[in-house]
Formats: C-alpha cells, sequence, structure tokens
C-alpha cells in the first residue's frame, strides 16, 4: 500500500470516528430506498511516462446505502479513445503503440458521507475502493490492470430524489503501480424516494417524516408551504423556517414579514420588537427607519420623528409637482414654518414592476425627491442645508408588489422631520 493510500485510509477511519449517527428521519430514507444510480462523464488522466494519453469517458454506477452514513457503490468507466504517446516520450520507447487504444475499468468504492453541515443539500463524502482496468493494447503496465483508488466527492441534492455529483478519485494500478486520477461529474437518482412525499400538510406526523434540514418543518410540509427542505433558514432572517411557521407566525419566505426595513431575525433576536408590526411603539416611525436612519428606539414612541407620507403621482418620467398636490404639502410646510431649524429628510420610493429596472427607477426617485426638498425649501423658508433628499427605488416597499393598491403604496414619498434642538 502507497503511502497516499494509507492517508486517505486514515482519514476515512478517523472521519467515521468522528460522526455521530444519524436521525432516525434521515436513516429511514435510506431504510426506505436505499438503492441509488448515477450517470455522467469522466475524465481519465494516467502519468505520463505510460503509453497511453489521457481522455474523457462515461460512466455509470449503481449504489446500495446501509445507512446515511455508508454506501457500497459499483462503477463501470468507458474510455473510448486514449491517445498513443510518442515513443520519445516513454522510458521504453518498445512499448509504443501503433495507434489509439480504450479503457473499460470496473470499481468497486465504500462511501463515507460526512453530514456534519447544516444546509443538507450539501453531501460531502470520502471514497475508497479496488478498481480493475482493461485497455484495448497490451502494454507495459499490463493490458488489465488492478488499483486501489481513494479521494472524495460532494453530492448537491435538488431534492430526495435528485442530485448533482462530482468526484476526484487516485490510485495506483498495474504491475508498476502507476497513479491515475479519475475525475466524475453526473445527476444521480434515488430509486423509490419520491413514493414517500406526502400529498397533504400534516402538522402532528408519524415518528418517520423526514426533516432533512432540521428546522422542525417536515420535508413534505415544506414542499407544500414552499420552503426550502435542505435549509433551516429559507428567507436567511436568522430564524429558522419551523419557529417561523409555528412560533413567531412570520412568513419563511420573507425576511422582512412586516416590511418595516429589519430582518424578522434581527427584530426578535436583537431589538426585540414585533416583526408582524411595522411601528412596534406606535410613535409614527417603522422600526426599520428608526434603527437604520434615526438612531431612535423603536420600542419608545417619545423619540419619533415626525412623519408625513405623501401619495404623490407625478407624471411618466417626470419629477415635477402637480399643482393638485400643493395641498398635501402644506401641512409639511406649516410645520416647518412653525420651526425653521427643524431638520428635514425626504426619501422617494417607487414601486416593481416585471419590466421595472433598477437604475432608471434609482435615478427616478432621486429626482423626486429632490422636486419635494425644493418645493419644501421654497414655500417654507427652511435652509436648504437642513434638507437631505435621497432615493431608493423600489428597495424599501412597504408591502408586496402584487396588486395596484400595494404598488401604489410603494410609489410614495417620506418625510421625516426632526424638531430643532432634539437630540
Amino acid at each position: 500500500m502507497t503511502k497516499s493510500t494509507k492517508w486517505v485510509l486514515a482519514a476515512v477511519l478517523m472521519a467515521s470516528g468522528w460522526m455521530a449517527p444519524a436521525g432516525a428521519a434521515e436513516e429511514d430514507l435510506f431504510a426506505r430506498a436505499p438503492w441509488f444510480g448515477t450517470l455522467g462523464l469522466n475524465y481519465y488522466h494516467p502519468e505520463g511516462d505510460v503509453e497511453y494519453d489521457e481522455g474523457l469517458g462515461v460512466f455509470g454506477k449503481l449504489g446500495y446505502s446501509l445507512n446515511a452514513w455508508w454506501d457500497i457503490e459499483g462503477s463501470l468507466n468507458y474510455m473510448p479513445t486514449l491517445d498513443a504517446r510518442p515513443a520519445d516520450q516513454l522510458n521504453k520507447p518498445e512499448y509504443a503503440l501503433d495507434d489509439d487504444t480504450s479503457a473499460l475499468r470496473l470499481g468497486l468504492d465504500v462511501l463515507l458521507h460526512l453530514r456534519a453541515l447544516e444546509n443538507r443539500r450539501l453531501d460531502p463524502f470520502l471514497r475508497l475502493g479496488p478498481a480493475v482496468t482493461f485497455l484495448g493494447d497490451d502494454v507495459e503496465n499490463g493490458k488489465t490492470q488492478l488499483g486501489v483508488f481513494a479521494g472524495a466527492g460532494l453530492f448537491y441534492h435538488f431534492n430526495d430524489s435528485w442530485a448533482l455529483r462530482g468526484d476526484v478519485v487516485v490510485g495506483p494500478q498495474g504491475t508498476h503501480t502507476e497513479f491515475t486520477v479519475l475525475a466524475e461529474i453526473g445527476v444521480s437518482y434515488r430509486f423509490g424516494a419520491e413514493k414517500y412525499v406526502a400529498p397533504e400538510f400534516l402538522v402532528d406526523a408519524g415518528p418517520g417524516d423526514l426533516d432533512s434540514d432540521g428546522d422542525g418543518l417536515f420535508d413534505k410540509d415544506e414542499a407544500i408551504i414552499g420552503t426550502d427542505p435542505y435549509n433551516p433558514d429559507t428567507d436567511g432572517d436568522g430564524l429558522s423556517d419551523g419557529a417561523e411557521h409555528f412560533t413567531h407566525k412570520t412568513d419563511p419566505l420573507n425576511p422582512d414579514s412586516d416590511f418595516d426595513g429589519l430582518k424578522d431575525g434581527a427584530e426578535i433576536l436583537t431589538y426585540k420588537t414585533n416583526p408582524l408590526d411595522i411601528d412596534t411603539d406606535d410613535g409614527g416611525v417603522s422600526d426599520g427607519h428608526e434603527v437604520i436612519e434615526d438612531g431612535t428606539n423603536p420600542l419608545d414612541p417619545v423619540d419619533d420623528l415626525q412623519k408625513f407620507t405623501l401619495l404623490i403621482e407625478f407624471d411618466y418620467d417626470k419629477s415635477f409637482i402637480r399643482p393638485q398636490y400643493f395641498q398635501d404639502l402644506e401641512p409639511v410646510v406649516k410645520v416647518l414654518r412653525r420651526d425653521p431649524g427643524a431638520t428635514v429628510r425626504v426619501e422617494g420610493h417607487a414601486d416593481k414592476r416585471k419590466t421595472s429596472s433598477r437604475a432608471y427607477n434609482q435615478r427616478l426617485s432621486e429626482r423626486r425627491a429632490n422636486a419635494v426638498k425644493d418645493y419644501l425649501v421654497e414655500h417654507s423658508g427652511i435652509p436648504a442645508d437642513n434638507v437631505t433628499a435621497v432615493g431608493y427605488g423600489f428597495d424599501r416597499p412597504v408591502a408586496p408588489n402584487d396588486t395596484e393598491e400595494n404598488m401604489q403604496r410603494n410609489r410614495r414619498t417620506d418625510i421625516y422631520i426632526k424638531k430643532s434642538g432634539s437630540p
């Protein structure tokens, strides 16, 4: 056994000692659907002093899962064309081939899965086993070559049935133990796994149901809700899908359920605000704006800025204010006339449609925010330096852009006023 093989074997044994047992639900899948197959392409690369060069081929595999950690797998690789190397590149030119050759490889491997990742779509594994390769021509290293190969690979599971797979193994083979590298990529299918996906939602399911990502929701229930059964936090908000669905009643497909600018996880774990209430303290300003822009306490209504939301409609691709909206701006003007030392922030927002351009809507929202700023400066007498205009395009909606009414809410101008003398 070569030094390289010994190291790989040691790694396999060490990893097997580190692995904790799989959960009963995961074991159940492999007990019910143990057989899996893979088809794909391979790259065969022998050492540089043998009589044939590298080549591409096809392969097929059939495997059997003993449990969630261990598989036994047989494989067949066929390389139809391996170019003959010139005699001047060989240690023994007399063994040079007259023409190209081919190779057929049969292998038997043991796979050890390293299922320690939180995201169960990613399934790395180690691989070790013998192989025999039959060459189309007799060569110095033997026409039939036995070998031992070790390596690693990765499955990317789309669901319980289908996965994308890549492997790389290396090992000595033949009478002179020439080293060969074999790289493979293919598509795997687990036979019978799809039969066990239940067609209806069950909250109180039996002990055999599968929760692949350990988020508290069974895979079959996640398929109905729309969450990812291999990712415990589908929307990336810091809360598991199960906690959102059962405990917090937030949307596991939307990281900001109340559209206040803060992720649900941050609201619950950091700021202690209500992820289902855009303004937890009822002070008039959203939790997200208090935290991100104002630096005020989203749990204390006393420090909230004075906010005005205007649903001003502009002409298409225009940024001047229609005269009929002057009366909507008048209350803001009166507040600023009473407190000319106040500071003002004008924020322009847009809705998002299928044809919306991010860059276009960003520029347009900035121009419209500046139009409101100019109006306030002109009619209230507040210094221009006290007014800031910002455009956010469609990045800060207050409602999903799924109806005309909601899109109207998102086409808005928000005005925040901080009184003079406020900390």
